[in-house]
């Protein structure tokens, strides 16, 4: 039996977003993947926003928008369908399922992530016009989903043989964060880049040996041990994955983006040291934004 990122059976399927957006093309076809790779099924779940009509009179919708409005539906689950089936092994057609709903789109997504392994979603939606931020159902997922947020960026295509990347801090979701890296890197195969930033004042740079009343080099040991230590039981879990450790006096995000960039997955936590649960912390919600490779939100209910 598989299991999920804390060891226990999986209690749901993968569910993906599905517009006729490129990045949804994109978030369907990594999902069928991840989906194959975990052994659990996969929906595909369109959802058509309803009709938003002003407090003042308008004119009436021309006819046949509703019927043309069914169609677009149909043809966007169609051919996330055919993307999905064309993404996965031959014997995957019966475990991918599609559905379409009528409803206010990221909160239905919210709902059905109660009882999903994971939802994934493309950075963008049809009438997003820039990648400089998250499309208004991502941002929500990611702000309020009940299990991790996959969000795909489709601007770049990864090496399988890329490792996955983690954020470590210390933090309840860092600890959840690592779960689903080691897991993710043990399933495809890749090594795992732990990264460890100890301080969030920036990059420090002492001028000259011994000028700090605590050395950079004594600091440095101490935090390698910090973070050897919060690895140490997810690598005796999974032997299976080599882990190179990072640690940098430096802001997380910025050096995060940097190794993401020979990356095939980032893994991130929904908050970081002192925020609220409510909110994704800022390194979260800059990695999110800014990276070009898929990255998964460690949120949990």
């Amino acid at each position: 039996m598989t299991s999920d990122i804390t060891g226990e059976p999986p209690t749901g399927a993968i569910i993906v977003g599905v517009d006729a957006s490129a990045s949804s093309r994109a978030a369907v076809a990594w999902a069928a993947r991840d989906a194959e790779l975990r052994g659990l099924p996969l929906r595909l779940v369109h959802v058509q926003p309803p009709l938003v009509m002003s407090s003042y009179p308008v004119p009436d919708f021309p006819a046949g928008y509703a019927r043309a409005e069914d169609e677009r539906a149909k043809q966007a689950i169609e051919q996330a369908y055919k993307l999905a089936v064309g993404a996965s092994s031959p014997d995957r057609a019966s475990q991918i399922s599609t559905e379409v709903h009528a409803g206010p789109i990221a909160p239905m997504l919210v709902d059905m992530s109660k009882s999903a392994t994971m939802v994934v979603v493309g950075c963008l939606g049809e009438s997003a016009v820039t990648r400089a931020v998250l499309g208004s159902v991502s941002s929500g997922l990611v702000h309020h989903a009940h299990c991790p947020v996959a969000v795909i960026h489709g601007e770049v295509e990864p090496s399988p043989q890329a490792p996955v990347l983690v954020g470590v801090d210390g933090s309840p979701a860092s600890e959840r964060a690592t779960a689903i890296a080691f897991d993710e890197a043990s399933r495809r195969g890749v090594d795992l880049v732990a990264l460890h930033a100890w301080t969030d004042m920036g990059k420090l740079e002492f001028p000259k040996i011994n000028w700090a009343p605590i050395e950079w080099r004594n600091i440095k040991v101490e935090e390698e041990e910090v973070l050897a230590e919060r690895l140490s039981g997810w690598q005796t879990r999974y032997p299976d994955v080599t882990v190179h450790r990072v640690v940098v006096a430096d802001r997380p995000a910025p050096r995060m983006l940097e190794h993401a960039d020979s990356a095939q997955l980032v893994v991130v936590g929904s908050h970081g040291r002192g925020a609220s649960r409510m909110l994704l912390g800022s390194v979260g919600s800059a990695i999110v934004n800014s990276a070009q490779i898929p990255v998964i939100v460690a949120r949990r209910s």
